[in-house]
C-alpha cells in the first residue's frame, strides 16, 4: 500500500494517486455491474465479495449502490440496505451486526480544505482528507439520512428520516433533525406490545 493511501486512511491530507484511482475504478465498475443485475441474481454475492473490504453473513443490498472505494468498508452480519445507498469511504467505514439502512442514505467520510487555494490546486497543492464513520450493532437509519465524517453511531440507535448526523450518537438514542439531535433514549416502553390497541 502506497504512503499516500496510508495517509488517506489515517485521516491525514493526501493527494489522489494512481493507486487510489485504480481502486476507485474497480469499485465503480463493480457497483455498475451489481446495479445491472436483478436482485435475485446470485452473481450479486460474488460482486459484493470483490467490492467490500470485509462483510459478514446475510449481507443484502437492494441496489442501486455506489461505493467510492468499497475496499475500505467493513460490514457485519445480517445487514440490510434499501435502494440508493452511497458510501464514500475515503476513511474507513465500519458497520456492525444487525444494521438496517433505509433508502437514499449517504455515509460520507471525505473532507476538503475550507480554503479554496488548497481545494483548487494543480495536483501538487490539491489536498483531501477524511474521518472514519462507525455504525455499531443493531442500528436503524431511516430514509434519506446523511452521516458526516468522523461520526460514531452507538449501538441500538435509530436515526429518523432526513436527519443529518454531524456528531457522535450515544447508544440506544433516537436522533432526528438537521442537524441531527438526540431527542430521547430508546427504552422498553418502545416495545410494540406496549402500544394501545
Amino acid at each position: 500500500m502506497e504512503e499516500n493511501t496510508k495517509n488517506m486512511l489515517a485521516g491525514l491530507p493526501y493527494h489522489p494517486s494512481q493507486e487510489l484511482v485504480t481502486i476507485a475504478q474497480k469499485s465503480h465498475r463493480l457497483c455498475q455491474d451489481f446495479n445491472q443485475l436483478y436482485d435475485t441474481d446470485i452473481k450479486r454475492h460474488d460482486i459484493i465479495d470483490q467490492l467490500l473490504g470485509k462483510h459478514g453473513k446475510n449481507t443484502y443490498f437492494q441496489g442501486p449502490i455506489y461505493f467510492d472505494y468499497g475496499a475500505f468498508t467493513e460490514i457485519g452480519d445480517n445487514f440490510y440496505a434499501n435502494t440508493n445507498l452511497t458510501v464514500l469511504d475515503t476513511s474507513p467505514v465500519k458497520i456492525g451486526n444487525n444494521v438496517m439502512i433505509g433508502p437514499n442514505c449517504t455515509l460520507a467520510t471525505p473532507l476538503h480544505p475550507l480554503r479554496y487555494q488548497q481545494r483548487n490546486g494543480n495536483g501538487k497543492t490539491h489536498y483531501e482528507y477524511g474521518a472514519p464513520i462507525t455504525i455499531e450493532d443493531n442500528c436503524w437509519l431511516a430514509s434519506n439520512v446523511v452521516v458526516n465524517p468522523g461520526v460514531t453511531i452507538g449501538a441500538g440507535s435509530v436515526i429518523g428520516s432526513g436527519s443529518v448526523v454531524t456528531r457522535n450518537v450515544p447508544a440506544n438514542s433516537l436522533v432526528v433533525g438537521v442537524p441531527g439531535k438526540v431527542i430521547r433514549k430508546i427504552t422498553e416502553a418502545d416495545n410494540l406490545d406496549s402500544f394501545p390497541g
